[in-house]
This record gives C-alpha cells, structure tokens and sequence, in this order.
C-alpha cells in the first residue's frame, strides 16, 4: 500500500506494561491501515544509560519509602526533581528519536512510556504535521507523561484525565478502556484449561503472579496457599531466580504448578477461580477473562495510586504480602467468588470503538 500511513509506538522495558499496550495498540493501528514499529525507549537510550534507568528503578523500589517520596512529593508534584530526571533521560534519548524519525518518517506516535512523551514533546516542531500521542494506563498521569504540544492523551479513567488537566488545562483528553490482548477475549473453558494444566476440576485454584519482575515474597506465599489445599499457578515473570525457586518448590509442594515467562496466562486465569496479583494491567486481563482479584499491595508510588483505582472498579480486595494475610484473604476471597462465567466479561469492541472515535480527533 504506498499510501500507508505509518505510526511510531514508544514503550519502556520497565516490566511488560508498557510492551502490553504497545502490542495491543499496534493490533488496533493495523487494522486502520497502520504500519506500525514499536521502539524501547530505555534501550534507544544507548545501552549504559538504558540500563541505569532500569537499576535506578529497581533500587528505588528495594528502600522502603523512597519511591512513595519520589512518586507523591515530586512526579505527581511536578517541580525541580522532574525537570531534573526529565533532562537527564532526554539528554541520551532526544538525539536517538531524532535520528529515527528522520530514518523513517511516522505520521503518528504513541508513547506509551512517561520519558518518551518528554523526549517526543522536545523534537515534536522539528517535523511538521506528525500527530503525538500518550496512553498512559495509570490512574495518576504525573508531570513526565504531560506536555503541552501532545495533541492527545489517552487514558483509562476520569480521574487520569484530571491529573493530565492539572497539568494540560486545556489539553484533548479521550477516556478509554484499557486496550486488552485478543487471547483474553477468547479463553478456554475453565474445565478444558484444568484438564490441560492437570489441575483437578473440583478443586480450588488461583493463579499467583506479581509483573514481569516477580514482586513480593512469591514463593512463600504459594508454599502457604499450597498447604491450605489450594491449587497455585504461580508465575515468575522475568525473574529467573524466582522461577527456579518456584521449580524447587513445585518438587515438594505438588499443588504448585510453576512457570516463568509464558504467553499462557489466559488459559491459566481460565483455569483459576481467582487471581492473585499486583495493581497494573494484569487486572484489566483478568476482567476481561470474568475472574475476581485479589490485589497485593506490593508495588509503592503509582502502584498505590492504581490498588485504588482498582478497587474503586469493584469484584477485587486487597492483602498483605506477608504469607499468612495473604492466606487467610485467599481462602475468604474463594469462599465469596461465584462460579466463573467461560464468557468474556467484555467486548473488544469497547476498545476499538473508543480508540477509533480518539484518533478521529487528531489524524
């Protein structure tokens, strides 16, 4: 198609979020007649600096405290400490967007990554004509992911729309359902995934996992569910270690089924008749799939920001990681849960239809 348009998405390999979104949208941009690329903002940093930023983050979240500072005292704040981190992102990333766009010319970008949409809004005059977007997933867009050239935002929910405004008053702010990946609109029944998985079918199932980076005490807390007689797909994401520890454990404990970066979480929320995780996009995932959740409070900053927001959604509670707590949760959440529903709880077109109407503003 000479005519085609192309579009740019921008993610961040800060855990999968950001690539999940990144992927959805791209389905969504090729169905209108998009050729799409998705770029890693943090690896288009160079290698050395791309790193830094993910170990900066990883440590922050390791003190007890200290991103809950960052996040509520200065990115939600906006001020000197953003302008700093905003500066020194763009001072790697802006050159190596600038020589990608003047490689191959898009006529849409998408960050969906909060030092992307900086390093976009810097070079945005440059090319005239190119429409920029942010999807930002979280219930409190901060400073970094606002700027006042993007021509539009697209978040998950009223009140992201507010902290945009805080920032952005007069900003073009279209509210839309979190972009979900087709295999959760179609998941097995839960009876065929059990019978795949070798899990009983009469038995109590849920299905444990914490991100791509395995946060939290995983494995004590499956070893403390597996010997409440419930059946535990326990996901390790990334996390090497993790999942080897879980492998460990699966050998004494057989009602641990472990696995490790995998493209089956649909068919095992499927299986399970609750899941435990942390707040972000694996909620939306499994809605979608029609199972409840149980949200461990495991992620500081803007984690905090969105456990709430899903909570405010309904069908979820919230524990402690400790193994224990989260036990005791688990066998009460069980007891509540209603027989799950093989249908999806909702249609994809709910998405393509409210993306569809957004881009309709601006391209």
């Amino acid at each position: 198609m000479p005519n085609e348009r192309r579009a740019l998405l921008l993610s961040g390999s800060l855990g999968m979020g950001h690539d999940v979104m990144a992927q959805a949208s791209a389905v969504s941009l090729r169905a209108r007649g998009f050729e799409t690329r998705t770029l890693d903002a943090l690896r288009l940093m160079g290698g050395k600096e791309g790193q830094l930023g993910e170990l900066a983050f990883r440590a922050m979240l390791s003190v007890p405290g200290l991103y809950d500072a960052v996040h509520f005292a200065g990115m939600r704040q906006g001020g000197r400490l953003v302008d700093l981190i905003e500066n020194a992102s763009c001072r790697y990333l802006v050159p190596a967007l600038r020589a990608e766009l003047d490689r191959e010319p898009p006529d849409l970008v998408i960050s969906i990554f909060a030092t992307a949409a900086a390093g976009m809004a810097r070079i945005k005059r440059e090319h005239p004509g190119l429409v920029t977007a942010v999807l930002c997933t979280d219930v409190c867009v901060h400073r970094l992911w606002v700027h006042d050239n993007t021509d539009l935002y697209l978040v998950t929910s009223p009140t992201a729309e507010r902290y945009v405004r805080r920032f952005h008053p007069d900003a073009n702010v279209a509210v839309v359902p979190t972009p979900v990946r087709p295999p959760f609109y179609t998941p097995p029944a839960q009876e065929a995934a059990r019978a795949a998985l070798g899990v009983p079918p009469d038995a109590r199932c849920v299905l444990l996992m914490s991100g791509s980076w395995g946060l939290g005490p995983l494995v004590d807390c499956a070893r403390a569910l597996a010997q409440a007689g419930i059946w535990v797909l326990a996901v390790a994401g990334r996390n090497e270690r993790l999942a080897a520890r879980l492998r460990r454990l699966a050998t004494t404990e057989p009602r641990v089924l472990p696995f490790g970066f995998t493209d089956r979480v649909a068919e095992l929320m499927a299986a399970s008749d609750l899941v435990i995780t942390s707040s972000g996009d694996t909620c939306s995932e499994a809605r979608v799939v029609g199972r409840s959740l149980l949200l461990l409070d495991v992620v500081s900053g803007h984690g905090r920001d969105n456990l709430q927001a899903e909570l405010e959604r309904g069908n979820a509670d919230v524990t402690s990681p400790r193994p224990a707590q989260l036990t005791r949760a688990a066998l009460a959440a069980l007891d509540r849960v209603k027989p799950p529903s093989d249908e999806a709880a909702r249609d994809p077109e709910d998405w393509e239809r409210a993306f569809g109407a957004a881009l309709e503003r601006v391209i």
